[in-house]
C-alpha cells in the first residue's frame, strides 16, 4: 500500500498568489518587467566585469558571482510562473519540481556564502589596507568561489534526498508559486519530521555562519570608518555599506523567517510574501546597491554605453 501512495502524485498545482484572471494579467505584466530588469541588470554586471580587466580584482569577481547566483535563484523560479500566469496552468510534474527546488537551493545557498566572502574581502580591503594584496589574493578568492558552489551543490543534493524519500497521497496542490521544501512538507502522506530536522541543522547553520561572519566583518569596518578623520570618507562609507547591509538583512531575514522558524508558525500567505523577497525582490536589486554606488562600475558602464553608442 505505500508502494502504491507514491506513486498516486505525479504532479503538483501551484496555486501561487491568486486565481482571478485579471490579477493573473496584471501579476504577470509586473513579475515580467522585473525579471527583465533583474537579468538584465545581472548579465550585464557580469559582461562588464568580463569585459573590462581592471575589474578583474577579488572584489569584482565575487560580484560577478553574486550576479550569476542571482541570474539563477530568478531563472530558477520566474519563467515557470509567468507561463502559470498566461496559460493558467498551475501544474508541474514531480521531476519538474524536485529539479526547480535543487537549482533554488543551490544557487541560495551558493549566494549566502558568496555574501560571507564579500563581506570578509571588504573588511581587509577597509580594516587592513596594506595587507589586503597579500591576503586576498586571486587564489584565495577563487578557493572561496568553488567552496561555495560546492557547498551549495552538497547542499541542495542533500534535501532533494531527503524529499524523495516523503509521500504525497492526499492531496497535490502546493500553495505557493514555486516548489519549495516547506509547502511540500504540509501535504506530504509521510512524516516529515527527519526532512524539517535536517533543515534546521544544515539550513539552519548556514544562515547562522554567514550572518556571524556579516555581521562581524562590518562591525569591525564600522569601527575602521568612524575613526576616520575625513567627514566625506566617513558619509561615503557609511552610505556604501548601510546600502549593503540592507540588502543582506532582507535576504537573510526572509531566508531565516522561512527556514528557521517553528513549523507550527508557517502561514501560507507569509511563507509566499517571504520567499518573495529572496526569489524576485533581491536578485533585483543586488545588482544596483552593489554597483552603482561602485565608482569604478559606473565608469565602466559609461565607457561600455560610449563603445555601444558612438562606435568607432
Amino acid at each position: 500500500m505505500m508502494e502504491e501512495n507514491k506513486t498516486l502524485v505525479t504532479e503538483f498545482v501551484l496555486l501561487g498568489f491568486t486565481d482571478h484572471p485579471r490579477l493573473q494579467v496584471v501579476l504577470f505584466m509586473v513579475f515580467l518587467g522585473v525579471y527583465i530588469i533583474t537579468m538584465v541588470g545581472n548579465i550585464g554586471l557580469i559582461m562588464l566585469i568580463w569585459m573590462n580587466s581592471y575589474l578583474h580584482t577579488p572584489m569584482y569577481f565575487l560580484l560577478g558571482d553574486l550576479a550569476l547566483a542571482d541570474a539563477c535563484i530568478s531563472t530558477t523560479v520566474s519563467p515557470k510562473m509567468l507561463v502559470s500566469f498566461i496559460t493558467q496552468n498551475k501544474r508541474i510534474s514531480l521531476s519538474e519540481c524536485m529539479v526547480q527546488f535543487n537549482f533554488f537551493s543551490f544557487s541560495a545557498t551558493t549566494e549566502c556564502l558568496i555574501l560571507a566572502a564579500m563581506a570578509y574581502d571588504r573588511y581587509v580591503a577597509i580594516c587592513k589596507p596594506l595587507l589586503y594584496p597579500v591576503v586576498m589574493t586571486n587564489r584565495l578568492c577563487c578557493q572561496l568561489s568553488i567552496f561555495s558552489y560546492v557547498a551549495g551543490f552538497l547542499h541542495s543534493i542533500l534535501h532533494v534526498g531527503l524529499l524523495l524519500r516523503l509521500s504525497f497521497c492526499h492531496s497535490n496542490k502546493v500553495h505557493h508559486f514555486f516548489c519549495d521544501i516547506m509547502p511540500l512538507y504540509k501535504i506530504s502522506c509521510t512524516d516529515p519530521s527527519i526532512n524539517i530536522l535536517m533543515v534546521f541543522l544544515f539550513s539552519g547553520s548556514i544562515q547562522v555562519f554567514t550572518i556571524l561572519s556579516i555581521v562581524i566583518s562590518y562591525t569591525c569596518i564600522l569601527f575602521a570608518i568612524l575613526r576616520k578623520k575625513s567627514q566625506k570618507g566617513r558619509s561615503k562609507a557609511f552610505s556604501t555599506c548601510g546600502a549593503h547591509l540592507f540588502s543582506v538583512s532582507l535576504f537573510f531575514g526572509s531566508l531565516l523567517f522561512m527556514y528557521v522558524r517553528p513549523r507550527s508558525l508557517h502561514a501560507e500567505n507569509q511563507d509566499m510574501m517571504d520567499s518573495l523577497f529572496y526569489t524576485i525582490v533581491i536578485p533585483m536589486l543586488n545588482p544596483f546597491i552593489y554597483s552603482l554606488r561602485n565608482k569604478q562600475v559606473t565608469e565602466a558602464l559609461r565607457t561600455a554605453l560610449k563603445q555601444i553608442i558612438f562606435p568607432k
